[in-house]
């Protein structure tokens, strides 16, 4: 997979999009004249490894049907249905799915011996007579439709430009994760985010399920944690929780759309939720208070305790039951009240629970300073204010073959206010503008960990400030759409002059899909 990445990363990327920026780079000025507008393979994003624009297009219209070919599997099939439902939202088509490869229309083929596209790349050909997609699985597939969605016009019906695009991913995680603990969420709202990440080739959702302020996941072994502990959020707000049948539901409906769900059960610190559930959880014996504040760093389970572990079992057990992927996300940040050396204690104990569950771990990067299990997943969230100290530990952790996903907090996190304007939102990393998340290239991010150990890029979501869809909207978009390029596009197709053009040719997409995004200054939006 490396190797392919590498050859696809040399390939011409993209070139008349970067000619067409260079030409009007300073007319894109807030205030000045409106740039011409991209080639539709000039505005696909995130960029692929390959475009190139030939020939005739497609017509796209009421006759156009989706091919599956002769004898397809079942998946493949389910691929077809699901771009034929994306496609139809816009267009109003019949887009009738149906089997067999010969005829006209889009056709999707699955090629196991198609070795250099790897797990989720894919070839899109299109041509006066139609569209063929072409993948070595059926998450390439998926993946190409989201590229030919692109290539549709907004208005849903047209022609699909002629050219190829050959495309795969830079790196195998690229997510996003959403905080339904601080405010509470119901599970058709985070539906709604998994459908907008997949669009951008986001394939893993990190929910982070449980913090002081809630406990949103029913754990049969311990019912009141979702009962009472889940009745709760920051500003003295209801709370809620999901039913194992919801979460289920959410895990099917974004395996469907080919994105991992990465449920967090955080510990020893952030628990206040499960210590005022069950008094048995505090060295003292005595139930917590339920709080509804944003502190951080005042929570801890009792480390030395038997029954600590006999709930980490049980509950880890019961989310792994629940959860097919292979993380899970075990928290370990800003474990202050928990001393040093039990924090290591209690982490030793909980990676080997998770282990034992058949699942490995993610931890945030103090887990880095501890002793990381092997193949066990550091999630990095520094900054450029973070302790040399910090950033050392993963640095070691990753040459010694853990693997690093990156969500500096002055980059990724989507919580960050924009500037002094924005009115949800923190700002104890920094401000961040729409250029200064996306600009920044994952493979040199940390000064000596080497581009091999890194996993991917994560975008987080706190809530802390967010409690209704506007806001996370707002936070979220275009930020998470810069995150999605650096995870998925070629180094060489990085840069935030190109980008920028990029991004504002997805306006009208968003608009059309009634997201309520930022609308950056300095975005030449259409």
């Amino acid at each position: 997979m490396r190797v392919l990445r590498r050859t696809l990363g040399t390939l011409l990327v993209l070139g008349a999009a970067v000619s067409c920026t260079a030409a009007h780079g300073d007319d894109a000025k807030p205030g000045g004249p409106r740039p011409a507008a991209l080639a539709p393979y000039d505005r696909l994003l995130p960029a692929p490894a390959s475009a190139r624009a030939e020939g005739a297009g497609y017509a796209f219209g009421a006759g156009t049907v989706i091919r599956t070919g002769a004898g397809a599997a079942e998946e493949v099939r389910q691929v077809g249905e699901l771009l034929a439902e994306q496609l139809r939202g816009p267009s109003g088509l019949p887009l009738p799915v149906v089997d067999g490869r010969e005829g006209d229309g889009i056709r999707l083929l699955l090629d196991e011996g198609a070795r250099e596209l790897g797990a989720e790349g894919y070839r899109l050909r299109t041509t006066a007579s139609g569209v063929t997609l072409t993948a070595r699985t059926p998450a390439g597939l998926f993946r190409g439709g989201q590229t030919l969605r692109q290539l549709v016009p907004v208005r849903g019906t047209g022609d699909v430009p002629g050219g190829t695009v050959t495309d795969a991913p830079r790196f195998a995680y690229r997510g996003a994760m959403v905080d339904v603990a601080r405010h509470f969420f119901p599970v058709e709202q985070v539906k709604r985010y998994v459908d907008q990440l997949a669009q951008y080739k986001i394939n893993t959702l990190h929910v982070h399920l449980t913090d002081d302020q809630g406990w949103r996941i029913a754990i049969d072994s311990w019912p009141r944690l979702a009962e009472y502990g889940g009745g709760s959020e920051v500003g003295g707000g209801p709370g809620g929780h999901w039913t194992k049948e919801e979460y289920r539901d959410l895990v099917e409906y974004a395996a469907r759309r080919y994105v991992d769900v990465v449920p967090e059960i955080d510990m020893p610190g952030h628990t206040n939720a499960a210590q005022a559930s069950y008094a048995e959880l505090n060295c003292d014996g005595k139930a917590r208070e339920r709080y509804t504040g944003v502190k951080v760093g005042f929570s801890s389970l009792c480390v030395g305790e038997e029954r600590t572990y006999e709930f980490v079992d049980q509950v880890l057990g019961e989310i792994a039951e629940l959860t097919p992927g292979k993380y899970l996300h075990i928290g370990g940040d800003e474990a202050h009240a928990t001393p040093a050396a039990d924090y290591a204690t209690f982490m030793d104990r909980a990676q080997a629970v998770v282990a034992r569950h058949g699942k490995t771990v993610v931890a945030w990067h103090q887990l880095a300073q501890g002793r990381p299990a092997p193949g066990a997943v550091i999630q990095y969230w520094g900054h450029d204010r973070t302790p040399a100290a910090e950033k050392a530990a993963v640095v070691a952790a990753a040459k010694a073959g853990h693997p690093v996903i990156l969500s500096p907090a002055d980059r990724a996190y989507l919580d960050m206010k924009y500037d002094t304007t924005t009115k949800p939102g923190l700002a104890w990393a920094g401000y961040v503008p729409v250029e200064r998340s996306y600009s920044w290239d994952p493979g040199t991010y940390l000064a000596g960990a080497p581009e091999s150990a890194v996993l991917g890029v994560e975008a987080p979501l706190w809530t802390e400030t967010i409690s209704e869809r506007g806001d996370w909207e707002l936070m979220a978009f275009p930020r998470v759409l810069g995150v999605a390029e650096l995870g998925w596009s070629p180094a060489g197709a990085l840069g935030w002059a190109s980008y920028r053009e990029r991004l504002a040719a997805q306006g009208p997409r968003l608009d059309a899909q009634d997201v309520n995004y930022h609308r950056a200054p300095d975005v030449p939006w259409s």
